[in-house]
This record gives structure tokens, sequence and C-alpha cells, in this order.
């Protein structure tokens, strides 16, 4: 332990603290920007510098470890003259449309502003000087770079958290700017669309492309039937840009607010992430047995989950050779779309040409996902529009609701009705837990052998998890899995993913069935979720879809009602003819830089 004073207060830390960190554990705020929790230390933009007794210059408290006896002072006038100065001088390269801007009031450099910066400034307006650009090429965010503060909190989280490094800092000096490959347009470099660039971005160089003008025009358009989808993750994260603390449910209030919002009909995802599990499961049963029994060589193991639009992108880039262990089934985002079009609109008796689609999803990668090609089966666009849990947020706010005065009320029925099996899909873990209870007790015909159904060793924030399945007392049918061990296993991250995948294609590790998530924590951590996401809010969202789950009347998949009657009314059986046309698609190869 390493004693010291901060203020002259006394502090008694761990050896390796940093002067920031250590002034947190007294309660003491020191303002920072480039630092963030879930990335390295960089100490680029010195905003945190704080003053050492007998140092001749500032120090940046993010990256300087405490020693035995440092006497640290945060607030003397050298410190505050020189923190106004760092912000001054940000401003004065930072184009101040604030009032216009998306990430007005919820931007670390406008807060910083209030704080620090008085009167008047004291630099000469650069921004003039630039040749600033915005890139709105992505359907999934923009890129402003006449509001980067050049942090390179983006570049840190793409390389570190990511494995992706679809930007970089270019140039040097008062040239350096955060660029792309040959600086060509965000839609034309291996980017994921994942947001997680955008989830840590302090300022408003980086904020989602929002749908939210698009989706009032349709509400107020009378010839238009407008149906909502909700995923998991969202009723655990609403409610933080609402007033509420992480971690607290407000699904019943998110309906009633969108009912008052104006949506037709409101709708939930988990629906079609009961759907998925049958298809999926169905899927790697059939693929099992084809490969194990049959011998098929064209099938490939292990079989990866296909639900995050981000993973797809990350493997059609930099796997291409393992296309073909993809699941075939859509996210369920668009199954809910393709039927949304097709059995919702055959129930309702509505021309699906008037019905608009529109799904408020955790992730900016899913807005990418709606515009592909692949996912138009219902003979329209499936789904027309994607609105993050954000946007939903500003949605809720510009319509005037008072959220905490609500009435709780429960999602329309028709697609409405899910189990605790769907819900967890918004944690890492989720699908591969949801599709576990439903694939053993097809096998087997009884619950998995796990208490209350928690199979605890896929849960859980550790970045690769790995867990064995033994099967014993199969269905005739299932035979030739008797007394078989399944490996399965987990990573969430992309750096965590390519750590899997890459062991998994050079031999150095074997499975049956994989699930990989974009997003640290899964859908919870996804980069269309409220700001700031750290890891301490990560777990409270967790630990809330966990005790939705263990709420729930009904908890694994095949026992959803409304997913045993589509498949009798409509899709017929699980990987049938219809569910291929309607809930499967293809990938494809792209670009490897």
């Amino acid at each position: 332990m390493i004693t010291l004073k901060i203020n002259d207060q006394l502090a008694k830390v761990k050896e390796g603290t940093t002067v920031l960190n250590a002034a947190k554990s007294l309660g003491i705020n020191i303002p920072t920007l480039c630092n963030h929790q879930d990335l390295c230390v960089a100490g680029n933009c010195r905003v945190c510098v704080v003053e050492q007794k007998g140092a001749r210059t500032l120090i940046a408290s993010c990256a300087m470890p405490v020693s035995e006896g440092m006497e640290i002072h945060t607030n003397s006038l050298k410190v505050r003259n020189a923190r106004k100065h760092i912000v001054e001088l940000l401003l004065s390269e930072h184009r101040a449309d604030c009032t216009k801007c998306y990430k007005n009031q919820n931007c670390e450099l406008q807060t910083l502003a209030n704080e620090f910066s008085f009167g008047e400034h004291i630099f000469f307006d650069l921004t003039e000087d630039h040749p600033y650009s915005i890139d709105r090429s992505s359907p999934s965010f923009s890129k402003d770079d006449s509001k980067c503060i050049r942090c390179q909190r983006c570049v840190r989280t793409c390389a570190e958290l990511q494995h992706v490094s679809a930007i970089a800092v270019s140039n040097k000096g008062s040239e350096m700017k955060v660029s792309s490959f040959h600086n060509r347009p965000m839609s034309h470099v291996v980017c994921t669309n994942c947001g997680q660039c955008v989830n840590r971005c302090p300022t408003g160089a980086l904020t989602e492309k929002t749908y939210i003008d698009q989706v009032w025009d349709a509400i107020y358009d009378p010839d238009k039937h407008v149906v909502v989808q909700t995923a998991p993750a969202v009723r655990v994260a609403l409610g933080e840009d609402l007033g509420y603390d992480p971690g607290q449910r407000v699904t019943g209030k998110m309906v009633t607010a969108l009912r008052q919002i104006g949506f037709d009909s409101v709708l939930d995802t988990d629906f079609t992430a009961d759907l998925t599990i049958m298809e999926e499961g169905t899927e790697l049963l059939t693929r099992l047995k084809k490969i194990l029994v049959d011998g098929d060589k064209k099938l490939a193991l292990p079989m990866f989950t296909s639900c995050s639009p981000g993973w797809i992108k990350f493997i059609e880039h930099k796997y291409p050779q393992m296309l073909n262990n993809l699941s075939t089934c859509k996210s369920p985002q668009q199954m809910f779309g393709a039927l949304a079009k097709t059995f919702y609109a055959q129930k309702r008796n509505i021309d699906p040409s008037k019905i608009v689609s529109v799904s408020v999803m955790p992730c900016t990668a899913k807005k990418f996902e709606a515009d592909r090609p692949e996912m138009r089966s219902s003979g329209y666009k499936d789904v027309d529009f994607v609105l993050t849990t954000r946007e939903l947020a500003v949605m809720i706010r510009q319509a005037g609701i008072d959220f905490r005065a609500l009435e709780e009320s429960k999602y329309d029925s028709i697609m409405g009705s899910s189990t605790g099996a769907a819900v967890i899909f918004g944690a890492t873990g989720g699908v591969m837990e949801a599709a576990l209870r439903t694939a053993y007790e097809i096998v087997t015909g009884r619950s998995v052998p796990f208490k209350n159904l928690d199979i605890t060793p896929v849960r859980g924030m550790e970045g690769v998890k790995e867990a064995t399945i033994k099967i014993e007392g199969t269905k005739k049918e299932w035979n030739f899995l008797e007394g078989a061990e399944l490996k399965v296993a987990i990573a969430h991250g992309l750096v965590n993913a390519n750590k899997l995948v890459k062991a998994v294609s050079t031999g150095k590790a074997s499975y049956h069935f994989i699930e990989i998530m974009a997003c640290p924590g899964g859908c919870i951590g996804g980069g269309g979720q409220p700001i700031p996401t750290n890891i301490d809010i990560r777990k409270k969202r967790m630990e809330a879809i966990y005790s939705e789950d263990s709420g729930m009347s009904l908890r694994k998949s095949h026992e959803n009602p409304e997913v045993i009657a589509i498949y009798k009314e409509f899709l017929e059986e699980p990987n049938g003819h219809k569910s291929h046309e309607l809930l499967h698609t293809h990938y494809v190869q792209r670009e490897s830089y």
C-alpha cells in the first residue's frame, strides 16, 4: 500500500494506482476527456493535470502512478489556470454550434467549458483555418471532424476493444486528425458499424445517424400503419436517459410511452428471439446429425451464432473462409421485420406496403443490417427504420411524456409474447443459454441439469467463456448424441471474438457451438445505449436482464404460445421451407482493408 496526501487528505491505495483513481477514492473529482474506464491510459488531453509538490511541471493524473509520500493538489491556482487554458485551446478548434448539435447537454467538452471557460475567449478562433468535413456515408453513424478534439478515445476503442482499427491518427501537429484508411468514406472501410467509438466519443464528432424525423413522419401519416419492436437490452438501459439509475427495468413504462408517442402496435423483439432459438437450435441439431451421422462434408463445425450484425460484418471482412460456420438464421430484428410484413399483415388484414416497421435497438450496427440487400424477403424492406435506445429517449422527451408518471402496460398480441430465454439475449452468453435450454430438452425430453435453468458457466463478463454439457438419456431419434459432450464457447467484444475465431481456424480449439457478440457485455453494452457505458454500468444492466428472466412464468423459447401458434398457422416447422424463405439468409465476403 502507498500512502500519499491529496488536497491535504491522507490516502492509502495499492501500488500502481494512478493519482486520478487515488483522488476518486477520497471523493475528489478530477476532470478528464481522453480517459475512459474501458481503455488504456493515453494522457492526450491534459485536462486532468494536477500539481505535485516539488515537481517543476504539472502532471497528468490519469497516467501518473502514486508514490510514497507524494503530495498532490488538484485545485490550486496553477492547476485551474492550466485547465482553463487547455479547455479554451480545445474550443478554439471546435465548431461551436452546440444548440444544434445532437450531443447538446450530453457533451463532455461542453460540460468542461461550462465549468472552466468564462468571459472572453483568450485564443483565436481557428475553426475557419481547417478544411473540416462531415462523413455521412455510413447508415449507422456520422463523423464530424470539426468537433473532434483528438483525444483518440475512438481510435483506442476500435483497436483495443474491437480489433478492427477502422480509424487511426494521421498527420502531426495542427494537421493531426482521426482518419480512415486512405481517408476513404466510413462506408468503404473495414468498419463493423458497432458504434463503440460513438459510445466513447466525448463530443459530437461521432454520433449515430438518426432517423427520428422519418419515424415521426410515418407516425403522422394516416395512410401508414407503424409497428415498433423493442430489443431486450433496451428495457434495462432506457431509464438511464430519463433520470433512472443504471440497471433499472422500465419495460412496462416503455411500452406505454411508445403507445403515447403514436405507434399503432407495440411489439417485442423477444418474440422473434424465441423464434430464433427454435430455428437456430434446430439448425445446430440438424447440422450435428448430418456431420456426425451422414458424414456431410459441406457443413462445418463449430456453428457460430448470427444475431450480432457487427460480428457478422467482422467475419465477412476478417475470416471469410469461415462463413460456412455461421448459422443461416437472421437476427431477431430481421426475423421480426420479415414477419411484420407477411404474417402480421395477414393476421391484421393490412396491405404490407402500408406497414412501416420500426425497431428500437441498443445497437448502431442494426441500422446497417436493416439496409442490407439480403433483408427484403418479405417483398419489401423488412425493417424500415432503426432507432437506438438514445433516440427513443429523445422521442419520449420530444413528445412531452412524463416517463416516471406513466402506468405500466403490456405488449400487444401477435408477436408480442416472449419468454425469459428471449430476455437474456441482451447479455453475453444469453443466446447460448437460451439455445441450450431448448436444444437439451428437444434431445432428452428433460430440462437442462442446472438449478432453476440458470446455466451459470456461460454467464459473466469474462472475455471468452467455455462450457461442456454432457447429454444423457436421449430420445430415440437423437441416440447418436447419447453420452456426447457438447462443447460450447462464448465471446463478447470483437477483440475476444478474434482470439476465439483465430484459435478455432488454426485448430488450437475445438467446439460444437459458439456465441459471439460484437459489443462488450453483449447488447447491454451496445453502441446505441445511453452514455456513459462502462464496466460497472454493464454489470448492473446484466443483473437487470437476469432478474427479468428469473421472474417470468415461461423461461424456455419452445414454450412460448405465440411461437407454437405461428408454426401451426404459418411457418409449419422450424427450418422448414417457409422458414428458410423468410427467416434465413446468407452472407458475403468483403474487402479485408
